[in-house]
């Protein structure tokens, strides 16, 4: 698939990651869409793409609200003329311990807000975001012959990861959910993937003290966090490679966790 012209949605949108892949995609022609929760940010971020001669609107949403997804959705495959592809890129972090306890007292537990809410986000939004994309693609391809594509990010937490038990399940599930909509969604010209970062140079890790970074960088093989642009570079290459379908690309300088 070629880049230019196509329509793109990208979930949390309005920085981080979204806003790397907006302005990479951007620059080389797609009509970028952004979603996020934050409609101050989102309003900065399409200020910011527009400066860049970027086409791009934006829709504040709550990925994790049906209606809202259903709405946004369907605006947006008619204001747009359809979406080409998505990318489900919002996402929350909430760690914690599943116990803590010290000379056998429990301390702390990870309660169900803070797992239910991780699962919320990156499970439920991305299979709410995911659906009506698929609904949206499905009838373009029936129509007119249009192909989608649809990429979660996982990320290497998938494989569990101590005090993520709720991320850790989400990025899991993901992956999952993405292997089974390659094979239902094939027939209606529907391509999925993942990708899975590993240590990415985001708000989070920025806020990290320089110590526990240190220490992080010395696991990762390549000798450095990765740059949100690469995570938008393996965007760009799964749009336009294809052949990768329900596969899972790891982006993670060969940390193993």
């Amino acid at each position: 698939m070629n880049v230019e012209n196509k329509v793109v949605v990208i979930t949390g949108g309005a920085g981080g990651l979204g806003m790397a892949m907006a302005e990479r995609l951007g620059r080389q022609g797609a009509r970028i869409a952004l979603l996020d929760i934050n409609a101050e940010a989102l309003e900065q971020a399409v200020a910011r793409l527009h400066r860049l001669d970027i086409e791009a609107v934006a829709h504040a949403l709550d990925i994790t609200r049906e209606a809202q997804v259903e709405q946004v959705f369907a605006t947006l495959a008619e204001q747009l003329g359809g979406i080409d592809v998505l990318v489900n890129n919002a996402g929350l972090l909430r760690d914690g311990m599943l116990i803590k306890v010290k000379e056998g007292q429990l301390l702390d537990k990870m309660s169900l807000g803070q797992f239910q809410s991780v699962l919320d986000v990156n499970l439920t939004g991305t299979f709410l975001c995911g659906r009506e994309a698929a609904v949206v693609m499905a009838k373009q391809f029936a129509s007119e012959q249009r192909k989608g594509l649809i990429i979660n990010i996982s990320s290497v937490a998938r494989a569990g990861n101590m005090g993520q038990t709720n991320y850790a399940a989400s990025k899991a599930g993901v992956v999952a959910m993405t292997v089974s909509w390659a094979k239902e969604l094939a027939r209606h010209g529907v391509r999925t993937a993942a990708i899975a970062p590993g240590v990415i140079a985001t708000e989070m890790t920025q806020g990290m003290k320089p110590e526990a970074m240190a220490r992080l960088v010395q696991q990762i093989p390549a000798g450095r966090v990765g740059e949100p642009d690469e995570v938008a570079l393996s965007v760009q290459q799964i749009i336009e490679n294809d052949y990768f379908c329900g596969r899972v690309m790891e982006l993670d300088g060969g940390i193993r966790l």
